[in-house]
């Protein structure tokens, strides 16, 4: 029988365990507050349940046995952890101990997310963390499926996620888009970067499914311009679109943070400001349910505090 089968109440262990540090009935009845008959009893039960004998008894003195030695220290962890229940149920009710699932964007981990995840598990060591990167629209069919607790998304600012009413967010900022540009490409070294070559170069992009708004701002920056962009190639991850820009296949349009992400062969610039007054930017949000249990809003709220200018809450 295994020492949690529940048909062996938690007093029966607390009763073998007594006996078994004191190895006297009188002792162990008097620290139990019984009297001897009962715990006799008790223990006599116990073993017939097992179906073992677990001290060897004479007239003068108590002995565990083999199997009575080899069932002490299994039985002071279980009582160790049945008392810890009460604390645990109470810190699980305050948010102090359990799990949040935290999707992000590459940008955020480009950016502050590591140093937020370290300060929260330094603060809320009960509390584990799990990350799943993922494009936003994979994160919204996460969160339907019940796989995410949070979400950091990425958007055109004003223009958050299509999330349903169950998702509420916090802005956690605005940052420009930056050209990521080969620099192998001769007029890439010019001191100023010209519009017409920014504008006639092939395009590498994350594709619309990933984030719909942010793609179409950089169309639009483009159809603004006149231009119709050649799309060379799509990618979703950021490491990838740089990692294409680096190969010649075209220039990218970035979020700041991205350039952090140094790769040979890739140079960051600022667009030109002719062309910089229509610049398309984007906005970092964190998503999570209405209804979020209290371990996830406690992350919730630790993000909102050190988000750098947070924007507010909006609820859909």
């Amino acid at each position: 029988m295994n020492i949690a089968d529940p048909s062996v109440e938690l007093r029966s262990w607390r009763q073998f365990l007594m006996l078994a540090q004191t190895l006297h009935f009188g002792r162990a009845a008097a620290l139990l507050h019984i009297t001897q008959p009962p715990l006799t009893q008790a223990i006599q039960q116990l073993e017939r349940r097992l179906g073992t004998l677990l001290f060897e008894r004479t007239r003068r003195s108590v002995a565990l046995t083999p199997a009575g030695a080899a069932l002490v220290e299994p039985v002071r962890q279980l009582l160790a952890q049945a008392a810890a229940l009460h604390t645990r149920a109470r810190d699980a009710a305050a948010g102090e101990v359990g799990r949040v699932r935290v999707g992000f964007i590459s940008t955020v981990g480009f950016g502050p997310l590591p140093l937020w995840l370290r300060a929260f598990r330094e603060q809320q060591p009960g509390i584990a963390i799990e990350l799943i990167e993922a494009t936003s629209d994979v994160q919204l069919k996460a969160f339907e499926r019940g796989e995410i607790d949070v979400g950091f998304m990425l958007h055109a600012p004003g223009l958050s996620p299509a999330a349903p009413a169950s998702l509420q967010s916090l802005s956690l900022g605005v940052e420009p888009l930056v050209l990521a540009l080969p620099d192998a490409a001769p007029w890439t070294t010019l001191r100023r970067l010209r519009p017409v070559d920014v504008l006639a170069q092939p395009l590498v992009i994350f594709p619309r499914t990933a984030t719909p708004s942010l793609y179409d701002a950089v169309l639009a920056f483009y159809h603004r311009h006149g231009v119709t962009p050649v799309i060379a190639q799509q990618a979703t991850q950021m490491q990838t679109i740089v990692n294409l820009v680096s190969a010649g296949l075209g220039i990218a349009l970035v979020p700041e943070a991205v350039t952090q992400l140094q790769r040979p062969g890739v140079v960051y610039r600022p667009l030109p400001s002719a062309l910089a007054e229509l610049a398309p930017h984007c906005e970092t949000s964190l998503l999570w349910p209405v209804d979020a249990a209290r371990v996830v809003t406690r992350f919730v709220e630790f993000v909102r505090a050190l988000a750098p200018k947070p924007l507010g809450y909006r609820s859909r």
